[in-house]
Order: C-alpha cells, then sequence, then structure tokens
C-alpha cells in the first residue's frame, strides 16, 4: 500500500512522537535544527566541495584534474585501518542524530521513514532493481562528462591492496548510503514538509544539496547527483519507503568502490 513518509502540512503531529514539532518546537527550532544539522553532515560538504570546485577551476581545465575517494590516511597499514574505520564511524554520527530526531515511541520506531522491516522482500529487490538503472545511468553521466571536459577524473579508491580493503570499501559504500539517504531523504524531507515547503520544493531542495556535495568531482556530478536526488525523491513520495533507497545507494558505490580497479585497467583513459 502506498503511504505518505511524513503528515500532512500543519496537521497536528502525534503526542507520542518526540520526533514529531509539537507546540515547543517552532517553525524557527525546526530550521534552527535543520542548519545545525546540515552544518555537522552534508551541508558541510556541500560547502567544501564549492570551494574545491573553485580551488580546481582556477587551476587548469576540470578535465586534467582529479580526485580520490577513499584515500589512504597512512603508509603503515595499521594505522591506515584504524584511520579508515575512525572516518566511516564518526560520518555516522550525523545519521544516528537524526534517526535519534526522528525517533518514535510507538513501534515501528522509524516506521514513518520506511526504515522498518515489514518488507523486506519489497525493499530488498526493490533496491537491487533501482541500483541497476541509477547506476546504468550514473556511468553514463560520468563517462558523458569526461569526454566533454565537464568532470574530474574520479579514482574510487587510493588503498593498497590489503586483506582489509574490501570490507572496507563495502563499509564505506554502506556509510555513504545510509548517511545521503537517511539525512537528504529521509529527515529533510520530514522536517520541510513541516515547515509548509510545497512537494515540488521538497523534491527540488534536497536533490540541489546532494548534487552541490558532488561538485567536486566536477559539473557533470551535480547534474547526474541532482538528477538521481530527484528520482530517489519522487519513489520515496511514492512508496512511503527508504529501506530501497538505502539499499540501492550502497550498491551503487560498493560497485563502484570495489569495481574500481578494473575499470580503471580496461578504460585507463576515462578513469586515470
Amino acid at each position: 500500500m502506498v503511504t505518505d513518509p511524513v503528515p500532512p502540512s500543519g496537521g497536528a503531529p502525534p503526542p507520542s512522537d518526540p520526533g514529531a514539532p509539537g507546540p515547543a518546537m517552532s517553525r524557527g527550532r525546526i530550521s534552527a535544527e535543520v542548519i545545525l544539522v546540515l552544518a555537522l553532515s552534508l551541508g558541510q560538504s556541500a560547502i567544501y566541495s564549492i570551494v574545491s570546485l573553485i580551488d580546481l577551476s582556477t587551476r587548469g581545465p576540470i578535465s586534467s584534474q582529479s580526485t580520490t575517494l577513499n584515500p589512504s590516511q597512512s603508509s603503515r597499514e595499521l594505522f591506515d585501518l584504524v584511520y579508515q574505520l575512525l572516518g566511516i564511524a564518526f560520518a555516522l554520527v550525523p545519521v544516528a542524530l537524526v534517526v535519534f530526531l526522528l525517533w518514535s515511541r510507538e513501534r515501528p520506531r522509524m516506521g514513518r521513514l520506511g526504515l522498518d522491516s515489514r518488507r523486506p522482500w519489497f525493499d530488498a529487490l526493490s533496491g537491487v532493481g533501482i541500483a541497476l538503472v541509477i547506476g546504468a545511468c550514473g556511468l553514463a553521466v560520468y563517462v558523458g562528462g569526461r569526454l566533454l571536459g565537464l568532470s574530474v577524473a574520479v579514482q574510487a579508491t587510493g588503498l593498497p591492496p590489503y586483506w582489509w580493503s574490501v570490507p572496507v570499501l563495502l563499509l564505506s559504500a554502506f556509510r555513504s548510503g545510509a548517511q545521503e539517504e537517511i539525512i537528504v531523504i529521509g529527515y529533510l524531507y520530514e522536517r520541510l514538509r513541516r515547515l509548509g515547503w510545497p512537494t515540488w520544493a521538497i523534491v527540488v531542495g534536497p536533490a540541489v544539496l546532494r548534487g552541490s556535495y558532488h561538485l567536486y568531482q566536477g559539473y557533470s556530478a551535480f547534474i547526474g547527483n541532482a538528477l538521481m536526488g530527484v528520482v530517489f525523491g519522487l519513489l520515496y513520495l511514492r512508496t512511503g519507503r527508504l529501506w530501497p533507497l538505502v539499499i540501492a545507494h550502497s550498491l551503487i558505490d560498493a560497485a563502484v568502490f570495489v569495481g574500481y580497479p578494473f575499470a580503471a585497467a580496461l578504460l585507463p583513459a576515462l578513469f586515470t
């Protein structure tokens, strides 16, 4: 059954739901909360990404620049592993924060965002299907951006072939999927609806944010990720399920991170 992931604008929130803004949570307080959450997470990433793009653009053609998504943090294997795990763990803290803010006293705790176990097969199969379609489109956008000179060369991993490299890359993929979808879709959609934003703005605003924190990869990355944000947003509004988006995003990044060495060897002009 299709469900509405957030209550209609102006509707009274359930009194038992601490994540819903009751009398003590004004529009100003919700706005401040959103700003703080984004400043601690992907909003911060967007600012750095914009500055990075300006830096890259003033160095020369975008197509001659490169970036590494999962760089090595130390020349010593043990400390590299520790740094990688710490980075993933602390990146998930804002996710824990928004889960805390939206937690419901009633079961399922995160049911209004579709983060529950009521439809496991639907969530899993939908996630795989979305990953296949969006992943293929994303690859086409990246290749097109490289050919048109609108994208930097993206190295998906800079990790040496340690025994733990693949597990860490898979954890990084899950971190990315959980962080982006739970914050940008689940949290922002819920809060923006309560602020009275129209549906089109709720879809477009977070999609622009999604594109902006990928600008360090070039202009085509902004376009591709913004379009992905619109598609994910419409799917979320239609189904009320967040798990398929988390699964799809994690699978896409896992394929990119782990499959990068093979793609770089096959098409070195595009990936190196």
